[in-house]
């Protein structure tokens, strides 16, 4: 399914920096959220990059991959738990306890890119979170992360 206006009208980063077409499932059973993200030479980051065919090919960044599972993070707390920006929301990231880049994600095929939480500790204005990312190209696993994020409803002054 396309990405909901609603939830890009929502996420604290602009459409430029979601770079998720389309979600692939939402298993709220399964604190799962697995998505697809189209790879090409525009995209933050790898715009920048001074390629080499050989010695640097263009690849999609592993500085935006640690990027998209804030992004991917902020679907699941929008998906899975209903919590919305909107409403005073925020999360910010708090440790990255595992990051493994596997492979170089390259440009053409899609990235599956997907999150599980592991654990979920909730009350009334706050959420600790800790999730597990897979990201593939194809066969391919090019990163695995294992991470956590406190979000936390912010009151106006």
């Amino acid at each position: 399914m396309a990405l909901d206006p609603e939830f890009v009208a929502d996420c604290p980063y602009g459409p430029e920096a979601i770079c998720i077409d389309e979600i692939v499932e939402i298993d709220t059973e399964s604190n799962l959220v697995r998505a697809r993200m189209p790879t090409h030479p525009d995209l933050p980051l790898t715009r920048d990059q001074r390629s080499h065919p050989v010695r640097h090919p263009r690849h999609v960044s592993g500085g935006f991959m640690v990027h998209l599972t804030g992004i991917l993070g902020f679907m699941h707390t929008y998906f899975v738990l209903g919590l919305r920006h909107a409403d005073g929301w925020i999360g910010y990231g708090g440790r990255i306890y595992d990051a493994r880049f596997s492979a170089l994600a390259t440009m053409g095929a899609p990235l599956d890119v997907e999150v599980r939480a592991t654990k979920i500790r909730q009350s009334r204005d706050r959420v600790f979170g800790r999730y597990e990312f897979r990201f593939t190209q194809g066969d391919t696993v090019v990163y695995r992360g294992d991470q956590a994020a406190m979000w936390m409803r912010v009151a106006e002054s």
